[in-house]
């Protein structure tokens, strides 16, 4: 049945996320699929090497979005 499920349901994508002091100033950047735990994280369009130890420009960030259905909710309604 597992089987079943997995050809259903979508593969996590991994999302980048900086992590920024209080000035705003990149510290450090993570790939995973889960946002990370801890302060100053936030998510970005992509990391770049350049970006470290420099504020995040405008346009680096992500909206935050909604929570999503998965395809096991829509085939459970």
């Amino acid at each position: 049945m597992d089987l079943l499920w997995s050809l259903f349901s979508l593969r996590r994508r991994y999302r980048h996320y900086a992590r920024l002091n209080q000035q705003g100033i990149c510290l450090s950047f993570k790939h995973c699929a889960t946002p990370p735990t801890g302060q100053g994280w936030v998510e970005i369009t992509e990391a770049k090497l350049s970006w470290l130890h420099q504020p995040l420009p405008s346009g680096a960030r992500v909206a935050p979005r909604g929570r999503s259905i998965s395809a096991r909710q829509l085939i459970v309604t």
